[in-house]
Formats: structure tokens, C-alpha cells, sequence
């Protein structure tokens, strides 16, 4: 199908650094698309498209290029769900009617009802996610996911009396089941839609969604703790919880207005509906001219059925996807174990212990999570530039420098008695934050949600972000344990597993930047038959440009040219 197709660059255009053209457009060029006759090179009949640098994909004009942004930023709505349901607890452990309706909890039971929470995603991501997206779409399992997180939440605001510890439990739970269809399903989605040359930048909205959606919840819970008399002692902090539900039935009602990933279409055998959901995303009525698009997905969901690779013990047995799972997993896990997630959950608490009051410390909490949208927004710009294995070294490097900090300082000057420390530790937990958005937050989910092939792409992308629950379940029960019985020095455990990772991505985590999801089914292979690496070579021809400021004209081929290669 993708016989005689090729891709020309009429011209090359200089790199356009405006802050529009770097978080919305980048550079354009313009291609045009050529029906090639086998016995006649020569001949050819052309119609101009236009298309980002390096992506395959063609967007066919401004309305396109709008729709693809909309169509990721309202799933990001979703993800505003998830860290506001993740965010808003932080704030709730340091407010005084929820220490008296939970009796006080103990340094443990606070481990107990953030740590539980992970037992639903890592329950969710392993047995449910996965089977749900294929099942059902993208779509459907994402509304689940909303609606799932709303009913978690409305058993943890009804928690009271002398049950209250174990209504919130499961309440914590089920929201946790949820999240994780939120946490894959997004991501999934995004990266299935967007351009290669782009797809990091339009994955990454994915985790805008989710710190503004921390930011947002600080913020609220800032707020409400002004709302400490009367009334305010019991609800204050059920009604900022509740706030998460205005999100969620506005994305829940949006839903079945936005198209269908034309990928899991395809894999479902809905060609039709997924060149008209293709033709919509790139802002077209004429679906022919996203058919190249959607023939290189076909050749891919066809050779992986020929090749058996849709059970997910496949992830396992398969040398060259086990390679893409572990990292994948180890990833995931690693980016909890930096210490993100305890500086999520306990990030008043944390800057309490350095000296502020509580509602400093909420405010402090809201500057933190605030700095955290800049980051990724930063993030969107770099991560397509400098790929992903510098944005994860840079970023672990510098949670590391921070972390260290912290341990340190206090030591030298314990019970707060130098002001001067504290303020620096204050600050290097800004800074921290500064590389977890930069490095972490977004990429460990862009490098899981776009390594693994279409039929396994839901599967791989579940059971490693069970290595983030697995990371998550452990930093939550350590740290405030840890903080309780030995103080700072639990900052150089987080210290040592960024440290060590710097060193461990340098060595094992290939770049994938500016390559199609088809393409990087060749990024992984070390060793193939001379005839499983022909029909691989059939599946997709890599758009790769050449040396563009020294051509006035390359050429890209899509599939076979005239000579079979």
C-alpha cells in the first residue's frame, strides 16, 4: 500500500525560535506528496501538504494544527483530575478538622493512607488498564477513570466517626484504580495522535494537566484553611476535595464529542472510522490525504499479528520487547523513587519541619506546585530539542544536587536554629522542583507511552507504570517514618537513587526523539534473520532528513521506491 509513495522536501526553512513557534509550532517546512509510476521514476503527480520537521505526519492546514492542541489539552483536563486528586491530600494533612475526623493519625497511618492509594493504581495498572484500553478505546476507559476517581473521592469526604481511618482507606483506594486509567490512557492517546517530530511536546500536555492540577489543589487548600471556625472545621477540607468534581464532569461530558485514537481503530479492524478520525485531527475533508498515515499503521498492527505479539506474556518472553519493558518499568519506578512522590504528598509537612508555620507552608506549597506548571511548560519546549535521555540526566542531576541539600544542612544546624539553612533547604526543594519538571514528571511517561509496538502498546505501557506504584507504595511508607526516627538524613536514601540513575540511563536508554511509533520498532532490535529484518524494512521506510542546511532539496521515501529497497 505504501508502494511508489514518496517524500519530498521542497525547500528548508530556518529554525523559527519565537515562544509561539516553540510551544505551539516550531519549524514548518513544506513537503509534497509524489505518485511515483514503478517503470517511470520520472513521472510524477503532486499536491502540496505541509508538515513539521522530521514527523511522516502532514498537517494539512492551520485548522489541523489547532485541532491536534484542543484535542490534547482537553484530555489534559483529565489529567488536571488525577493531580488535583493527588495534590488536594497533601494540603488536608495539615488541616485541623481533618486531624480530628481521622483521631490524629499517626506518623504510620499517614504512610497507611498515602501508600494505599498505590495499591489501587498498581492493582489497576497490572490487571485492568491495559485489558480496558484494549477492549474499549482510549475514550471509554478515560471516562471510567473519571467517573472512578469522583466515587473514590466521595467515600473519602464521607469519612467520620469511629471508622473514619478505614472509609478513607477505601476511598483512597478506589480513587487509585482510577488515576491509573487516567495515567496510562492519556498519555496512550496523545502520543497515538501526534506527530513523531512533535510527540514529545504534545505528550508532555499530559503532565501540564496534571501539576496545575497540584497547583490547583495547593492553592484551594491554602484557601480553605482560612476556614477554621465553625462550620469550616468539619467541611473546609471536604469542599476542597470536592472541588475535582467541576474537572471531571466537564471532561466526562466532553468525551464522546472527540474523536477515537486512529490507531486503536485500526487495530480493531475500523479502517473507515480511522481515516475519518485521522482526516479530522489533521484538519482535512479529503481522507486520501491522510492515507499515508494510515497505510504505514496498518503494515504495522499487520506484521505484529503475523508475528504474535498481542498476549502480554509476550512483553516477557520476547528479547527485544523485554528490553523496551524493563526500561520502561525501571523508569517509571525510578522517577518515584527520586523522591518525587514524597514531595508531593508531604510538601507542607516538609516545609513545617523547616520552620514555617502552616499556612506558610500551604502557601509555600502552592509557589512550589506553581513552579512545577513553568517547569513543564519549559519541559514541552525542550524535550523534542534535547530528547529525552539529556532532559532525564539533566533533571536527575539536579534533584540530586537538591536533595543532598537537605540532608546536609539540617544536620549541621539541627532544631532549626539557622535560619539561613532553612531558607537555602526551602529553596533547593523549589529547585528539586525545577528538575523533577523538567526531567522525571514528564518524560519517564512520554519514553513509556511511546517505546512499545501498536498491539502491545497498552499492555507495556500499564505494566510499567505499575513500577511507579511499586516506587510509590515504598517512598510512602519510608519518608515520613523515615522523618519521624532519623530526621534529614532520609533525604540521602532519595539522594543515592537519582545518583545512581544518572549513571544507569547513560548506559542502557536509547534516544528516541523526532522517530515515528512505527519506527522505533527498529530501535530495539540487536539481532534479527536476514528475512525478519526484510519484512520489517516493509513496514515503514524511517523518515530520517539528511544534512538540510547543506541541501537545497531531500527526499524521504514512506515504504518501497521503484527498487524494493
Amino acid at each position: 500500500m505504501l508502494a511508489g509513495r514518496q517524500l519530498t522536501v521542497a525547500s528548508v526553512a530556518k529554525p523559527d525560535w519565537s515562544l509561539w513557534s516553540l510551544l505551539f509550532g516550531g519549524r514548518r517546512d513544506r513537503y509534497e506528496y509524489d505518485e511515483l509510476d514503478p517503470s517511470n521514476p520520472d513521472s510524477a503527480r503532486s499536491s502540496n501538504v505541509t508538515a513539521p520537521e522530521d514527523t511522516g505526519v502532514t498537517y494539512h492546514s492551520k485548522k489541523g494544527h489547532f485541532r491536534l492542541h484542543a484535542l490534547c489539552i482537553f484530555f489534559a483536563l483529565a489529567s488536571f483530575v488525577f493531580g488535583y486528586n493527588i495534590g488536594i491530600i497533601g494540603t488536608i494533612y495539615v488541616n485541623k478538622g481533618y486531624k480530628h475526623d481521622l483521631h490524629n493519625p499517626t506518623a504510620a497511618q499517614k504512610g497507611l493512607i498515602t501508600g494505599i492509594y498505590y495499591v489501587g493504581t498498581w492493582t489497576s495498572f497490572v490487571f485492568i488498564s491495559g485489558p480496558l484500553n484494549d477492549r474499549i478505546g482510549r475514550r471509554w476507559t478515560s471516562f471510567i477513570g473519571a467517573l472512578i476517581i469522583c466515587i473514590g473521592s466521595g467515600i473519602q469526604i464521607s469519612s467520620h466517626g469511629p471508622t473514619a481511618l478505614a472509609i478513607m482507606i477505601v476511598g483512597r483506594v478506589i480513587s487509585g484504580t482510577g488515576t491509573s486509567l487516567i495515567a496510562t490512557t492519556i498519555p496512550l492517546y496523545q502520543s497515538e495522535v501526534s506527530p513523531a517530530g512533535q510527540r514529545g511536546r504534545f505528550v508532555i500536555m499530559n503532565h501540564v494537566g496534571f501539576v496545575t492540577g497540584l497547583a490547583v489543589a495547593f492553592w484551594v487548600g491554602y484557601g480553605f484553611s482560612y476556614w477554621d471556625t465553625g462550620k469550616g472545621t468539619y467541611l473546609a477540607w471536604r469542599v476542597s476535595m470536592a472541588v475535582q468534581y467541576l474537572p471531571a464532569v466537564a471532561f466526562m461530558i466532553g468525551l464522546p464529542f472527540v474523536p477515537e485514537s486512529p490507531r486503536w481503530l485500526i487495530d480493531h479492524n475500523r479502517h473507515d472510522e480511522a481515516r475519518r478520525a485521522m482526516a479530522w485531527i489533521r484538519g482535512t475533508t479529503d481522507q486520501d490525504k491522510v492515507q499515508p498515515e494510515i497505510d504505514i499503521i496498518v503494515e504495522n498492527v499487520r506484521y505484529h499479528r503475523e508475528h504474535d505479539i498481542r498476549s502480554w506474556k509476550v512483553l516477557f518472553t520476547d528479547e527485544q520487547l523485554f528490553a523496551r519493558l524493563w526500561r520502561a518499568t525501571f523508569l517509571q519506578f525510578i522517577a518515584m523513587m527520586s523522591g518525587a512522590t514524597a514531595i508531593k504528598y508531604y510538601l507542607p509537612t516538609n516545609f513545617k519541619a523547616l520552620g514555617l508555620p502552616t499556612k506558610l507552608a500551604l502557601l509555600a506549597g502552592g509557589i512550589d506546585s506553581t513552579l512545577k506548571i513553568g517547569c513543564t511548560l519549559l519541559a514541552m519546549t525542550l524535550i523534542d530539542k534535547l530528547g529525552r535521555r539529556k532532559s532525564l540526566i539533566i533533571g536527575a542531576a539536579i534533584m540530586a544536587v537538591s536533595l543532598l541539600i537537605n540532608a546536609i544542612l539540617p544536620q549541621i544546624y539541627p532544631d532549626n536554629s539557622n535560619r539561613a539553612a532553612n531558607f537555602t533547604c526551602i529553596v533547593f526543594i523549589f529547585i528539586y522542583t525545577f528538575g523533577n519538571g523538567i526531567g522525571y514528571g514528564p518524560t519517564a511517561w512520554v519514553y513509556g507511552s511511546e517505546i512499545f509496538p501498536a498491539h502491545v502498546r497498552a499492555k507495556g505501557l500499564c505494566i510499567a507504570a505499575s513500577g511507579s506504584s511499586i516506587g510509590s507504595i515504598i517512598v510512602t511508607q519510608i519518608w515520613p517514618i523515615g522523618i519521624h526516627n532519623i530526621g534529614s538524613k532520609t533525604y540521602y536514601i532519595f539522594f543515592a537513587f537519582n545518583a545512581v540513575s544518572i549513571w544507569l540511563i547513560y548506559m542502557y536508554y536509547p534516544e528516541t526523539k523526532g522517530k515515528t511509533l512505527e519506527e522505533l520498532d527498529e530501535l530495539f532490535v540487536k539481532k534479527e534473520k536476514a528475512v525478519d529484518r526484510e519484512q520489517r524494512d516493509e513496514l515503514s521506510q524511517p523518515l530520517v532528513q539528511g544534512d538540510e542546511e547543506d541541501e537545497e532539496e531531500s527526499h524521504f521515501v514512506v515504504g518501497d521506491d521503484d527498487n524494493g529497497k
